[in-house]
């Protein structure tokens, strides 16, 4: 198998969701190698490691993002697209350590103030990471002190905040507006069920997104 062709297997692995040749999912795919194997092999076989990120597992990730996105795939095959893609990401850890291998950048993620819901911010978190991001995900109900704690410990990391209830949205101008004035500098996305381009134009924010697609592509163009 050449090089091409085995990092395209571990990007099919990644948007099927085959994390390793145990997995019985899916079953088209049962008994062979996961994206666990695969990367393994090709760091053996002389790939570099940032090709096996960029052509690899990153491809197979930005492809689960599009899908959601159009509504092709749902939540469970995005869990099992992220497993796929962490089975592989632990062959690179060394070569992010030694910093062979680097980031595209950080992004910060956290449910806002109030808002207890986190299934729409650790979608986001795993699609952005698969983009090949690192992510700093500060939980739920995350003030502003919080947020901007972290910027200061990632300068030039950008900003995503969620929330699901119209009556956190309040909280989420809150946050902004005291994130502008502390750390103007510092770009801040919003999204959320409730949220739309016309409130995050009169919050402040810089950028919005109804999908994590639309975040990674965002992050990419301007980071």
């Amino acid at each position: 198998m050449n090089p091409e062709e085995l990092l395209a297997k571990i990007a099919n692995c990644v948007e099927r969701g085959k994390v390793n040749k145990t997995s019985p999912y899916p079953p088209d795919l049962k008994g062979l190698d996961g994206a666990d194997e695969l990367s393994a092999q090709a760091l053996l076989e002389g790939i570099a490691a940032d090709q096996v990120l960029s052509k690899g597992l990153v491809p197979g990730m930005q492809i689960v993002g599009v899908k959601f996105r159009e509504n092709k795939v749902f939540v469970p095959e995005v869990l099992m697209a992220a497993k796929a893609m962490s089975a592989g990401m632990k062959h690179l850890k060394p070569y992010f350590t030694s910093g062979a291998v680097k980031r595209k950048g950080i992004f910060i993620i956290g449910t806002v103030m109030g808002d207890l819901h986190d299934i729409g911010k650790n979608l986001l978190g795993m699609i952005v990471e698969g983009a090949g991001w690192q992510v700093v995900d500060l939980g739920i109900d995350v003030p502003a002190a919080k947020f901007i704690a972290a910027v200061d410990e990632y300068p030039g990391a950008y900003v995503g905040l969620s929330c699901l209830l119209t009556t956190t949205m309040l909280n989420m101008e809150k946050i902004v507006t005291e994130m502008k004035s502390a750390r103007p500098d510092t770009k801040i996305l919003i999204g959320g069920a409730p949220v739309t381009d016309d409130f995050r134009k009169r919050i402040g924010a810089d950028w919005y997104s109804p999908d994590p697609q639309g975040a990674v592509e965002f992050l990419n163009k301007v980071g």
